[in-house]
């Protein structure tokens, strides 16, 4: 102990900090006396601590100390799941190592770099590399490629929460496995934000059992403001969205009163639609306000991130994409629009503002409806007790595993024996199985069982040594354009007419509109001129209206924490005693529901009937978010049919679902229980909705990863219907021929854990089972079932008949009063 803290390498760190007029933390200092004592771990600390500097600096301390154990190269490889967290963090590490006087060069390596620069890199590796899961994968794709890794003394894994859960984490299990292959003495730290399952997430990254492992945690917690804006009047019957532009005038202030202003929006759209709004509200902002998110040209990215640091922008309206560790010390308010869907994501965002240890985080929540009022009290609720969603991880992916072993047989080989027993420490594989593994060497190799007479599935060999290598370069070449994960909907590129590039749009989106229409991209009214190949060609618009493009994003889902926070409220909210100034505020809402129908206890369960001119309605309020909704409806559609055939249209928000009939829906006090069972739940779920097609769609996802169709090619990407039609058309022969294929039990298991939420659906039927369920027959639409009429509405309305129509729904509602 005594060793460390007299050492060379600590006296000369401690003296920089106090020239900068810092110090370290207690979590920092433990990590380096850890570090130095040949342990590995995980770092768990707010955002704003130096989380960064607890690793970059352990490593710079042990090296001052012992410069013998680093040869020239690569020393730390610093993986972080941003592109745009790299170059921030290579500016900050680059001039600390300046101004402690080392001679070590740091780079970014990743998707932007210039091929120049990595043909440098490769020639000699800077002594800190800063790089993506997806590039390490690449370098393993390369020639010779050990020699860069076997003097590496430590890999650090940022932002570790966000890469668990999804097969991004799991590329990161297989990098660390082979980095360990080439440099066995290899340190490996993990660096996150706090998350409910901290044990699990320790055990994911490090599952070697000759590691010395230690969790370090900061003692410091991140101070938290949350501040309600609230609107001028309550609306008694709320819906999704219209409340937000009225607010604009409440948040001109806040952005004037504030340095700078991160404003996020959970969607691109809604991005588009606020930074119209304000800009629109008050003209002078221009030049002073921006937008970002993942479709913006990088160039106009990198120049906002550039000039948020700097400080001369008042405000960004940005989606997830300024989620994580960017640094940005002028950022002293965050405002964020609607739902935030889940407690980790509001405080990572929260974090973005008072950037420093010291300062508070200020972030106000602007709801788009009333309801979204008991979401702030919920969340305040959720954050005092610091109540954090788990980030479950995945196991068995089989399309990651085959991809992986496919770029070890493009870059050096592999012998299959050795790679097996490496790939069992890897926890996502802890489970595989001696025959899924041959299994595996079949499928690369062969194509397996089915696919073995289509050459262009026999990819790997197995040489006279007895390694399985790629002999073709252009299955080399084809592999390594496709390494990766992330499989999105593909992206168009946006293009005037006249030249001049804008941004990407989702294929999805663009693909429902007619030459001639208009849209909002980058602050921009465009107008469709023609679709050309992966192109999209626009002319500015003089339209006053646009339509503003949906995504995917618009789907998130509330998370189980921030459901289980907002029944216990809505329970709380006719106890005057206990309220928030939010329920509070919403009081004459809350009355308004419980004299025309219930509000419902946490230990209750609420169903509504209500018959208007439409026909039928059965409103059921599970608040366990849109996917786990769309999941219950149709169940509940299944077995109301059962008792009497009906056809249901059917709509969900976060907070319930509606089904809507022509006829009398058979439901009453003395069978729901029976519709609400928890017996036979999977069995009727799966006879409820179209697994096969769910997981078709799942299949194309897991085809692409495991190379078994080629998404891109030499100047060539192929779109996503000729995807669907090359998987599909593989998925249904294997269905067929080969039903126990692995990769088709994956495309199944997907469905269950991600679309269904299958753990989640089961917990709700077990907490319905135990709960007294309410059926209450309404004379009109509640405050509840409003915001589900108007969704059902919305999408076959256009805006002007739809605003029409929800006077003339209210009208008669006040009316029946």
């Amino acid at each position: 102990m005594s060793n460390f803290r007299d050492s060379e390498g600590l006296r000369i760190i401690n003296n920089w900090m106090v020239e900068k007029g810092n110090a370290p933390f207690t979590f920092q200092m433990q990590t380096w006396q850890r570090f130095s004592n040949g342990y590995s771990g995980m770092v768990v600390a707010p955002t704003g601590f130096g989380k960064t500097f607890s690793v970059f600096l352990a490593v710079v301390i042990d090296y001052l100390n012992h410069p013998e154990k680093y040869p020239k190269g690569l020393k730390l490889l610093w993986v972080s799941p941003l592109r745009s967290l790299a170059k921030d963090l290579a500016k900050a590490m680059s001039e600390a190592v300046d101004e402690i006087g080392l001679d070590w060069s740091v780079q970014v390596r990743n998707g932007d770099t210039p091929t120049k620069v990595r043909r440098q890199q490769e020639r000699l590796m800077p002594d800190v590399m800063l790089t993506t899961p997806e590039t390490m994968h690449l370098l393993f794709s390369q020639k010779k490629n050990s020699r860069w890794f076997k003097n590496v003394k430590c890999v650090a894994i940022d932002e570790w929460h966000e890469l668990l859960g999804n097969k991004r984490g799991v590329l990161t299990e297989l990098a660390i496995s082979q980095l360990r292959h080439y440099s066995p003495k290899l340190q490996i730290w993990g660096i996150t934000a706090t998350i409910g399952n901290l044990e699990e997430a320790k055990m994911v990254l490090l599952p070697y059992p000759n590691l010395k492992v230690t969790q370090i945690k900061a003692s410091e917690k991140k101070k938290i403001d949350i501040i309600s804006v609230l609107p001028d009047e309550i609306e008694v019957l709320p819906w999704a969205g219209h409340l937000g532009a009225k607010m604009v005038d409440k948040i001109l202030p806040i952005i004037a009163n504030n340095t700078t202003t991160l404003i996020f929006t959970n969607t691109r759209g809604q991005s588009e639609l606020w930074y119209q709004l304000l800009l629109t509200a008050q003209p002078d902002l221009a030049g002073l306000i921006a937008i970002h998110h993942g479709s913006i040209d990088k160039k106009l990215r990198n120049w906002i991130e550039d000039n948020i640091a700097s400080g001369y922008l008042k405000a960004v309206v940005c989606t997830s994409s300024l989620d994580l560790g960017v640094d940005f010390k002028p950022v002293d308010c965050v405002i964020q629009i609607g739902s935030v869907k889940g407690v980790a994501r509001f405080m990572q965002r929260a974090g973005r503002s008072g950037h420093s240890p010291y300062e508070r985080s200020k972030i106000y929540f602007v709801p788009t409806h009333s309801l979204e009022l008991v979401e702030v009290s919920a969340l305040k609720e959720a954050v005092k007790e610091r109540q954090i969603e788990s980030r479950d991880p995945m196991v068995l992916t089989y399309d990651t595993l085959v991809q992986f072993m496919v770029t070890l047989a493009v870059g050096e080989g592999f012998v299959a024996e050795e790679l097996f027993k490496r790939i069992q420490q890897v926890h996502a594989f802890h489970y595989i199985t001696e025959d899924d593994w041959q299994w595996c060497l079949q499928f690369i190799t062969k194509g397996g069982k089915t696919l073995n007479n289509y050459e262009e599935f026999h990819k790997v060999i197995q040489d006279e040594d007895g390694l399985y290598k790629v002999k073709s370069r252009r299955v080399s070449m084809l592999h390594r354009m496709n390494i990766g994960a992330i499989v999105s909907e593909v992206m168009l590129m946006v293009k005037f007419f006249s030249g001049g590039y804008i941004g990407m749009i989702e294929e999805f989106f663009i693909s429902k509109l007619k030459p001639g229409d208009s849209f909002i991209l980058a602050g921009r009214i465009l107008e469709l001129q023609q679709i050309k190949d992966m192109t999209v060609l626009v002319r500015r618009s003089k339209a006053k209206k646009a339509v503003t493009p949906s995504w995917l994003g618009g789907r998130l889902p509330l998370t189980s924490h921030l459901s289980h926070y907002m029944r216990e409220k809505l329970s709380d909210a006719l106890e005057p005693g206990r309220l928030e100034k939010e329920l509070r505020f919403l009081n004459p809402l809350i009355s308004r529901q419980d004299a025309h129908s219930h509000i419902p206890k946490a230990d209750e369960f609420l169903v509504e009937l209500i018959e208007t001119r439409d026909g039928h309605h059965l409103f059921m309020y599970p608040f366990e978010g849109r996917l786990v909704h769309e999941v219950f409806s149709a169940l509940m559609a299944y077995r109301i049919s059962k008792l009497k055939p009906l056809t249901f249209t059917i709509a969900m928000n976060d907070y319930g679902f509606e089904l809507l009939s022509d006829q009398p829906i058979p439901i009453s006090e003395d069978n729901v229980e029976q519709l609400l069972s928890k017996e036979n739940l999977m069995d009727d779920v799966i006879a409820s909705i179209n697994a096969s097609e769910m997981a078709s769609r799942k299949f194309r996802d897991i085809a692409v990863i495991a190379g078994l169709v080629v998404q891109s090619q030499p100047g060539v990407r192929k779109n996503n219907k000729s995807l669907q039609s090359s998987s599909g058309l593989i998925f249904r022969v294997l269905e067929d021929y080969e039903p126990d294929n692995l990769l088709l039990r994956q495309a199944y298991t997907e469905v269950f854990n991600q679309q269904l939420e299958e753990a989640r659906l089961q917990k709700a039927f077990e907490r319905i089972s135990k709960s007294k369920i309410i059926v209450k027959r309404a004379k009109s639409f509640t405050p509840l079932s409003f915001p589900l009429k108007v969704d059902s509405l919305r999408g076959t309305m256009s805006n002007e008949s739809l605003d029409k129509r929800i006077q003339r729904i209210k009208e008669q509602a006040f009316k029946i009063d």
